[in-house]
Parts: structure tokens; C-alpha cells; sequence
């Protein structure tokens, strides 16, 4: 076989320790590899390597060696350019780019892109913030399709603009685009960007989370309520109303196979059963007098029973499942009660890794007896303005990749890579 055949074939087999998409392969939250590190041992995590990238809230995605992340050059606004960059996962160097022009008019927060990259074989598909879907080669940036939720589909663009990442279903490459007609959801093919279907009316705010797939019902969860599809048809297969205030679903909706939670900034938490029957909802519509889980921009999770995860003002709660009833809560998590306070928490065998908004890296155990910090350093420095008044005048509000031992990140002025192996 010649040598660049072995060469592509080599390119398009995926380590299992990759991170091909938002919170990791099938968006669990899960890092499944073994040897890596018990305690840091320094107050600062060291950086393989450093690369400059422009502002930006997606996290990065990382498969076959490379590492694709998104950003923004601001022009005359609200105008600017938005850019899809891969880098060698080993070195950080910049193997490609390919910008394109974005129109931030009427978005709160036009800092930059939101949604993680997602990756499928030779394919990268990336989603910016004003509605640009592009399907591209990983490994040349050559663009194979490409799409604009506002000219292709009539879509109306929320506050936040578009923060939902692409998922890959077979053949199908699903999104939320909130497009008109019916067009709140719509599978192309993924290879032709051809329609497959499009479902769900427009006539409510598309939200902010992005789709997931449960025992093949794809969970699309936006402003008025949770709909639960049939991927390769689009047809509804249940709906459970929750409406909510600013259209702010933002966090994943997370099952453990039996149950659905989801929880909202506003509204709180809701506990469905797989079929979409409301098993418990919480009573407190309020960001401050909250009674359960009110996340925003980080994602419960659920452990043995229990959930875990960080309110509104960055308290971290556990809950029973059972009943949303809270267990304990502490702020040792964020260090500090202001509003939107947040972090990202991914488990790792029996322990979780941590990275709040201060731009801590955090080992913790976590069960129904409390928070147990094993611990902590500095991973990177917090740039974004959180508009409101904060201790560090910034937060960091990106989701870090664990991909061979490593864990990858990004804040507006750089990406690194840090060794995590023992």
C-alpha cells in the first residue's frame, strides 16, 4: 500500500481517548482514561504548549491529532470575522484556518463563537455565532458545504445567538437553527448538506442547549418546552412544556438511562422519566430564592442517585434524584456568590476534574456526604467580561477537552495544552 495511503488511513482512525464534540464522545461528560494524575503539584499547571487564538467562548474539540476551536476578529461592528483554526495536538502549531464574515447585530455578549466543533471521520463541523454552519475537511479546511440559518432559513437570531454545537447521527447532521417554516431543527445529510427533515415551529426562542441523543430519541430542549424526536424522521415522539424566562436553556439536558434532568438559570430544575412523564419539578421561579438547581452556562450531572452541580450564584448543590430535594451545598467550588458564577465538571472514574470560571482546575470527590476537595491549581487566566462585578474582573467560560491525558483549553488570548498523565 503506498505511503500517503497509510498516511490518510492512519489520519482518519480515532484514538478512543479523543474528544470529538462537546462534553466528549456522546456529550456525557465522561473521560474514560486511566493514569492519570492523583494531586497536582504545583499551584500552577504547566503548558505544553501555548498558542495565540482571538476571542471566543468555544471550547475546543480534538480528534486524529489535531485540535479545532473557534474565534472572532471584530471589525466594524457589528460586523467581523469569525474563524475556524486546527492545530497539531502534539505541538499547538496552526496547521490551518478558514474565516468567514459574521454579523454580531442584536447579540448580547458578541465576543465570539459559542459552539464547540464537532467532529466526524474527515469531517469538521463548525457553527458560529450569527448562524454560519460549515461542514469542513479536518484535515485541509477546505469548505465541503456550507449553510446560513438567517438567509437559507429565515431565522431569527435569540440575545445569545447560536450556541447549540452540531451532532452527528449516521447519516445525519442535526442542528438548532431556529429557521422558518418548522424549521427549529433540521438534519442535513452530512456529506451533501442536502435536507433530510425539519421539525419543530419557530414561533418560540430555539434556546441555547445543544441537541443530544438518549436510547435514540433526540432531546432538543428550547424556550416553551423538551421535545424528544425520532433522529431519522424529525417526528415528535413526546413534548413535556417548560417555559422559560429569557429562553435561557443553556445548560445539557443529562439522563442516567431512566431519567432526564434539566436545569435552568431562572426556573429551576425538571426531572422527566425517558417516555417525557414529569416525575418532579422544582417550585422557584427566582435567579436568588432558589429551592433546587438553577445552572446557566455549566451542566449538572448525575452520580448513583444523586446530582450534583453549580446554581445561579455559583453555590454547588447536591440534590436527591429522587425527589430535587437539596441534599447539602457549598461555595468552595467558585470561591465567590455573584451571578452566573459557573464550572464545568467532568468525571473521571470515581472523582470529577473541575474547572470553574476563575480558571482553577479542580480534583474533587463528590457524594451525598458532602464535597470532598482532593486538589487544585491554576489552569489559565480569566478574560471574558462577565458584566457583572466580579473579584477577578473576568471569568472563563469555556469547556476544556480531555483528550490522551491531556486536558485542552482556551480563553480570548490563547489555547493551551496541559499534561494531566501521572
Amino acid at each position: 500500500m503506498p505511503f500517503l495511503t497509510l498516511l490518510f488511513f492512519g489520519w482518519m482512525i480515532a484514538p478512543a481517548a479523543d474528544w470529538p464534540e462537546f462534553r466528549g464522545a456522546g456529550r456525557g461528560g465522561v473521560w474514560t482514561e486511566t493514569g492519570i494524575v492523583e494531586h497536582f503539584q504545583d499551584k500552577e499547571l504547566r503548558a505544553r504548549w501555548r498558542t495565540p487564538v482571538r476571542a471566543g467562548f468555544a471550547g475546543p474539540s480534538v480528534a486524529n491529532g489535531r485540535v479545532f476551536v473557534t474565534d472572532f476578529l471584530p471589525g466594524k461592528a457589528p460586523r467581523g470575522t469569525e474563524r475556524a483554526i486546527a492545530l497539531d495536538e502534539r505541538t499547538g502549531k496552526i496547521i490551518w484556518t478558514r474565516e468567514w464574515e459574521a454579523n454580531y447585530s442584536g447579540l448580547s455578549y458578541a465576543y465570539g463563537p459559542r459552539a464547540t466543533p464537532t467532529v466526524d471521520g474527515d469531517r469538521v463541523y463548525v457553527a458560529g455565532a450569527s448562524g454560519v454552519l460549515l461542514a469542513l475537511r479536518a484535515a485541509t479546511g477546505e469548505v465541503i458545504w456550507q449553510k446560513d440559518y438567517v438567509k437559507d432559513y429565515a431565522a431569527v437570531l435569540a440575545v445569545w445567538g447560536i450556541a447549540s454545537a452540531p451532532i452527528v447521527d449516521g447519516p445525519r447532521l442535526i442542528v438548532t437553527a431556529g429557521g422558518q417554516p418548522g424549521a427549529k431543527v433540521i438534519a442535513f445529510d452530512k456529506m451533501t448538506g442536502k435536507e433530510i427533515w425539519r421539525s419543530l415551529a419557530a414561533d418560540t426562542e430555539p434556546g441555547y442547549s445543544p441537541p443530544i441523543l438518549f436510547d435514540r430519541q433526540l432531546i432538543i430542549w428550547h424556550a416553551s418546552a423538551v421535545s424528544s424526536l425520532d433522529p431519522v424522521t424529525g417526528r415528535v415522539l413526546w413534548e413535556q412544556p417548560f417555559k422559560l424566562n429569557a429562553g435561557m436553556a443553556l445548560a445539557t439536558p443529562v439522563s442516567d438511562g431512566r431519567n432526564l434532568l434539566l436545569s435552568a438559570f431562572y426556573n429551576g430544575s425538571m426531572l422527566l422519566d425517558m417516555a417525557g412523564k414529569l416525575l418532579w419539578r422544582g417550585k422557584s421561579d427566582s435567579e436568588i430564592n432558589t429551592d433546587g438547581l438553577h445552572a446557566v452556562v455549566n451542566t449538572p450531572v448525575i452520580d448513583n442517585g444523586y446530582i450534583y452541580g453549580i446554581c445561579s450564584y455559583g453555590q454547588f448543590r447536591c440534590l436527591d434524584l429522587r425527589t430535587g430535594q437539596r441534599v447539602w451545598e457549598t461555595m468552595e467550588v467558585t470561591g465567590e456568590k455573584a451571578r452566573w458564577a459557573s464550572g464545568f465538571v467532568v468525571k473521571n472514574g470515581s472523582r470529577y476534574f473541575i474547572n470553574n470560571d476563575r480558571g482553577d482546575l479542580i480534583i474533587a470527590e463528590l457524594s451525598p456526604k458532602g464535597y470532598k476537595e482532593i486538589s487544585r491549581a491554576k489552569l489559565i487566566k480569566p478574560t471574558s467580561d462577565s458584566r457583572n462585578r466580579r473579584e477577578l474582573g473576568a471569568v472563563h467560560w469555556s469547556h476544556p477537552a480531555y483528550a490522551n491525558k491531556h486536558i485542552v483549553t482556551r480563553n480570548d488570548e490563547e489555547i493551551i495544552s496541559v499534561s494531566l498523565a501521572k
